[in-house]
């Protein structure tokens, strides 16, 4: 009888592998992170000069940059995301919650394509059925998309050379498997060595490669940390569940900026691009009301106007609680301490909620000052000036700070209808005439007093 292989217990982060299991990854310190599973085959030794670029070094004067002109892929919002559309021989891993929409914006895509490049739609986790069937209700049965429901890696890049794909979506990596190794599709290892596979097929023949990946309950790409590494672009698609709005939200890009946001309405065929999202952020209140205040954020090369809304409330607890949803919540913190130390605004008894309306997520500090005169608003009932923008990073000595790209930021607001800004002092010198009445401020109290007339 054949003696069974030992398991060996591999890091979910870095990939690495040990014989027997710990709490904390010796090699990378990941708490929690190793995974029982079969071992991976020894590997042939291999010549020398057999890799990507022939094992040769080549001066860099001597190397022509890629010119490649980028392929569009017909779906504005979907270009953005990836800095001006797909790059041949790029490498895009997209991730993102069960149901959100990735399989439906890669069929979408491909069956755009499809017209006027070789585009091959690999699914592991679908039949070929299912596929049309999807296709039929978003009306692109019509696409001459070539379709193969299949698991095995070898068999795939055996099509796709065979096809000569132009785009190869491969839906998802975690379900791809290669026969020489013993552990099961999903693994470590198995999607670490599928990956490196299909991307060095990629880079060997300009193909445009689209992966899909399976997201933990955490929210982070499932299987090993070097995936994101080994790829091109990251895209992560955000949305709330049951929710209309869907966000493509780049936070890897080697050919183009990163936090460029993408905003999609998810419809009975398919998922329709939004081209005025900053719209769709703004709360259509019939009058203003108190705890609401609106601040122009910046995702990559795109203003987006978001409204913010707070609500405080005396707590009848000992410990008064603090939730903020597209906040950080130390941010937060941050914050109630300034406004109590520089603003005399006592907030340590009080209930304190802040949420971002459509489910953006603000990490850019220079929404502080919006946020801050948020809760002093709710907290005295009494609403901020309407039609006016709020910009400004807040110090901890209570000074405002200056934020990037204020221009266009005011021009957006501008555009929707607003009339007033309130700003940093240090921004304004030098601005051109933006469309808005201007009020720049230089401290937290000096902001509040503009707004409340307190």
């Amino acid at each position: 009888m054949a003696k069974r292989p030992k398991t060996v217990f591999a890091c979910t982060e870095c990939g690495a592998q040990h014989s027997k299991w710990f709490g904390q990854c010796p090699d990378c310190g990941a708490w929690d992170a190793l995974t029982e599973e079969a071992p991976t085959p020894q590997e042939a030794e291999k010549p020398l000069g057999s890799g990507l670029h022939g094992g040769r070094p080549t001066p860099l004067p001597e190397v022509q940059p890629g010119g490649e002109a980028r392929l569009p892929t017909g779906i504005g919002e979907l270009d953005r995301a990836l800095g001006g559309g797909l790059v041949p021989g790029a490498v895009v891993l997209i991730g993102g919650e069960p149901g959100v929409g990735k399989s439906t914006l890669q069929l979408q895509t491909a069956a755009r394509l499809a017209s006027e490049r070789r585009v091959l739609y690999v699914t592991g986790e679908e039949s070929s059925a299912q596929v049309a069937q999807r296709a039929d209700r978003l009306g692109v049965q019509d696409s001459p998309l070539q379709l193969l429901a299949e698991t095995d890696l070898d068999t795939i890049l055996g099509r796709l050379q065979e096809h000569q794909a132009d785009l190869a979506i491969v839906d998802s990596v975690q379900t791809v498997a290669d026969g020489s190794l013993q552990s099961a599709p999903g693994s470590v290892a198995q999607v670490r060595e599928c990956a490196a596979r299909l991307v060095r097929y990629a880079k060997q023949t300009g193909t445009v490669l689209c992966l899909v990946g399976h997201v933990t309950k955490e929210g982070a790409l499932a299987g090993p940390r070097v995936l994101e590494h080994m790829v091109d672009t990251v895209l992560y698609f955000e949305g709330e569940q049951g929710g209309q709005y869907r966000l493509v939200r780049a936070i890897k890009n080697r050919f183009g900026s990163v936090n460029e946001l993408g905003v999609f309405r998810m419809t009975g065929g398919g998922l329709e691009a939004v081209t005025n999202p900053s719209a769709l952020f703004l709360s259509e209140h019939q009058e203003p009301v108190p705890g609401a205040a609106v601040v122009a954020s910046q995702e990559g090369t795109r203003p987006l106007l978001v409204e913010l809304q707070a609500l405080v409330a005396e707590s009848p607890l000992s410990q008064p609680r603090r939730v903020a949803i597209g906040v950080e919540r130390d941010r937060l913190s941050l914050l109630l301490a300034v406004l109590y130390r520089h603003a005399g605004v006592a907030l340590f008894d009080q209930d304190v909620f802040i949420n971002v309306v459509g489910g953006v997520d603000l990490s850019e500090p220079a929404a502080d000052l919006a946020v801050a005169a948020s809760l002093v608003s709710s907290l005295r009932s009494r609403a901020l000036p309407e039609r006016t923008i709020i910009l400004g990073e807040v110090g901890l000595a209570g000074e405002v700070r200056a934020v990037g790209r204020i221009e266009d930021r005011l021009k957006e607001a501008a555009k929707l209808g607003f009339q007033r800004a309130v700003i940093p002092a240090a921004s304004a010198d030098g601005l051109d005439n933006p469309g808005l009445t201007l009020h720049p401020v230089r401290r937290i109290e000096q902001a509040l007093e503009a707004l409340l007339d307190s």
